[in-house]
Formats: C-alpha cells, sequence, structure tokens
C-alpha cells in the first residue's frame, strides 16, 4: 500500500487481521476442536482493534520480548516507540492446558466464537512492575492498576485473527476503521488531519481547543472512545448524542468528521497519551491533541505530564505532531473562550468545572452554565441523567 498521499501507519505497513470468508469457514469447521479462552470486555476491543490496524504494526498479543521492553522503556523489542502493553492474560490453570503452536479459540463474554489466536508463547510477568511502570503507581484503587491485579498470571503470545468484521451495536454509522478514514481524509483532499480523543461528553473547553486546532490544519478527526470506561464516566451513547448535537449547531461540517473509536480505557496518563497519538496516526491523523491531564485519573498524574512525555521522543520516531493545549476556560473580563497563555483574567473570572463536579449538578437536577456547556448539550446530559433507560458501554 502507498501513503504517498497520507502519514504513513506506524511501522509503514496497515496491519489487517480479519479473517477471509476461506479462512472463517475453515476456522469455524474446526471449532468445536479447539481449546477456548474466553475474552473479556477490554480484550475483545484489543483484539477488535489489532484486526483493523488501529494498533499497527501489532499482529496479535506481545510475546515476552516486546512485553518486557515496553514497559520498561516504552518501545517494542525493535526500537519503535509503543507505550502500554497489548496482552492476553489468562489464569495459571487454562495457560496450563494450552500448547505453544496450537489455534486458540477466542469466544467474547457471552461464548461467542469471534477469533482465533495462533499461540507462540507462555510466559509470566510481574505485575508490580507493570503497574509501576505504566500507570506510575502500584495503587490497587486505580482502575488500570485494578485491572492488572486482577487479570491472570500468565499472557499468552501470538498472532491473531478475527472472524469477521461486525457492525457496532450501537454506532454503526460512526464505525470507521483506519483504511476507511485513510480514505475519507483523501477523498476530501485533507493533508493534514487533527485527531482528538475524549471520553468525556463535548463541552466548551474542548470545542475551543479543537477550534484553535482546525485552525491551522484541514479536517477535524473527533474521535470518542466508545470500549471499557469506568462505571461512573457518561456512558458512550450519551456522548455521541452529544457530540451529534454540538456538530450540528456550531462546527463547519465539512471539515470534522465523527468517528468511534472502540479501544477500551486503561487510564494511564502519560502513556495513554503517547498510545492515543500513535493509534490516531494509524487512523491518518498527522496531528494529535493533547490537553490537560490527558486519559488521567484521579490525581496520580501531574497537570501537564502528558504533554510532557512526548520531549522524551524524537518526533520523526512518533510521526505524529502533538498539539499541546493548556487548561481553557471561560473568561469573564474578556467575554470569550481563553487559556493563561491569552487571557489576563484572575483565577476569580475563570469558569471550569470538573466532569464530577457537572454529573454532581446534574444529579442534582441543575444545569451547568453556559459558559461551560451549550445549552443543547446540558439539556441532553440533563436528559440523560434522569432517564433510568440509559445503556452503559
Amino acid at each position: 500500500m502507498s501513503y504517498r498521499d497520507g502519514i504513513a501507519p506506524h511501522g509503514m505497513q496497515l496491519i489487517n487481521r480479519i479473517a477471509t470468508p476461506e479462512q472463517r469457514q475453515e476456522f469455524l469447521a474446526k471449532a468445536d476442536d479447539l481449546p477456548r479462552v474466553q475474552l473479556d470486555e477490554r480484550a475483545v476491543s484489543d483484539l477488535e482493534m489489532i484486526a483493523i490496524g488501529a494498533f499497527s504494526p501489532l499482529t496479535g498479543f506481545m510475546a515476552q520480548a516486546d512485553y518486557d521492553r515496553v514497559v520498561a522503556d516504552m518501545r517494542l523489542a525493535n526500537g519503535l516507540p509503543w507505550s502500554i502493553p497489548i496482552t492476553l492474560s489468562v489464569e495459571e490453570a487454562i495457560a496450563s492446558s494450552l500448547t505453544e503452536g496450537s489455534l486458540i479459540r477466542l469466544d467474547d463474554p457471552s461464548g461467542r466464537f469471534i477469533g482465533v489466536l495462533e499461540l507462540t508463547q507462555k510466559y509470566r510477568y510481574d505485575k508490580t512492575t507493570e503497574a509501576i511502570n505504566v500507570y506510575r503507581t502500584d495503587d490497587a484503587k486505580h482502575p488500570g492498576v485494578q485491572v492488572v491485579y486482577n487479570q491472570g498470571e500468565i499472557n499468552l503470545a501470538g498472532p491473531i485473527w478475527l472472524l469477521q468484521r461486525e457492525a457496532h451495536p450501537q454506532f454503526p454509522a460512526y464505525q470507521i476503521d483506519p483504511a476507511q478514514s485513510r480514505q475519507m481524509f483523501k477523498e476530501k483532499g485533507w493533508k493534514t488531519i487533527v485527531g482528538f480523543q475524549t471520553r468525556n461528553p463535548i463541552h466548551r473547553a474542548h470545542e475551543y481547543i479543537q477550534k484553535c486546532a482546525m485552525e491551522t490544519v484541514d479536517g477535524l478527526f473527533l474521535h470518542p472512545l466508545v470500549g471499557a470506561t469506568k462505571d461512573d464516566d457518561i456512558p458512550a451513547d450519551v456522548r455521541m448524542r452529544c457530540y451529534e448535537i454540538i456538530l450540528e449547531h456550531y462546527y463547519p461540517q465539512e471539515r470534522v468528521i465523527l468517528a468511534i473509536n472502540p479501544a477500551a480505557m486503561r487510564y494511564a496518563g502519560p502513556r495513554e497519551a503517547i498510545f492515543h497519538a500513535i493509534v490516531r496516526k494509524n487512523y491518518g491523523c498527522t496531528h494529535f491533541i493533547v490537553g490537560r491531564d490527558h486519559a488521567g485519573v484521579g490525581d496520580y498524574y501531574g497537570t501537564y505530564d502528558a504533554q510532557h512525555i512526548f520531549d522524551e521522543f524524537e518526533s520523526a520516531e512518533l510521526g505524529i505532531v502533538p498539539m499541546k493545549f493548556e487548561h481553557a476556560f471561560y473568561c469573564t473580563r474578556t467575554e470569550s473562550m481563553a487559556t493563561t497563555k491569552t487571557s489576563p483574567s484572575t483565577p476569580a473570572e475563570r469558569v471550569h468545572l470538573s466532569g464530577t463536579k457537572v454529573r454532581e449538578m446534574l444529579r442534582r437536577g441543575e444545569l451547568p452554565p453556559p459558559q461551560f456547556s451549550r445549552p443543547e448539550v446540558a439539556a441532553e446530559l440533563a436528559r440523560a441523567m434522569r432517564s433510568p433507560l440509559t445503556v452503559t458501554s
């Protein structure tokens, strides 16, 4: 594949591990005879992200050489930057029943056959080392660390195949895989594209930094994450309605593409910022917005640690340009959105609310102020918070 008309994927090749119809029939014929491993929600997301090329150059779950170097140095064994281990962990009893060199049937949480692992290696790993290096804490209350501590002791490694790329059950219209997004950018004539990662409903600060970025690039790839998140995060269906509303009323529609990111959140702060940038590079983005406390949770990371970590890599080896923004707020003195770089205001003249405070307001039946959230978005959030039928993600 030529990348003359767009940014090259990470590792120079866009991976495709979706089984052909012939391969799929071959796997299905063997289904009842293959040993099984049941995946959780995050592993299902990882399987899909590998298969569609979003995790290029990975072709499967990491072998020990890649895992060890990623945890220690944020690089794959070949030296390519990579910051988050992508592993399939199982209990020792399950691992002992599996033979290296064999095919493993991968089932989703409901027991449905969705993929195949060509098992090349089984290996032990140190959970505490992974927690401290990747998440910068060994605190079991951290949601990412909690996942590591609760998973199995043995990692299974090897290339994977996804049996079939199925339409997303909630957002089929926004399921745009990397090969598609790259084609869409080409058709639009976009040479420079900025990606935006979010797991929260869009608010005025997001809008401000997105539009600042849009002044210097051809298009915005608004790419909300809809995989597994914390229980107290706003559900994906609510967030998507908010994006639809704000794009309809406040954005030039010909310069924005809204698509879902089916990945799961790790809450790994700085390391996840690098990871998110690499993923958007694979989707064809040339630039990536990194704001305040990107992919953070609680007080585990410094406000701008996720920006500083980009300085640990040469720009050419990451291959995507980080666009770093300070915390945006509504300035009552200038009556506009701003940051400390552009506003002469005192702290008392700045309106900014955390996602936690907004959720508390909505549960009390209060709407966030228009300086924080567009009225149409606030109304949608309030309606969703009152509804017992909201679908979680």
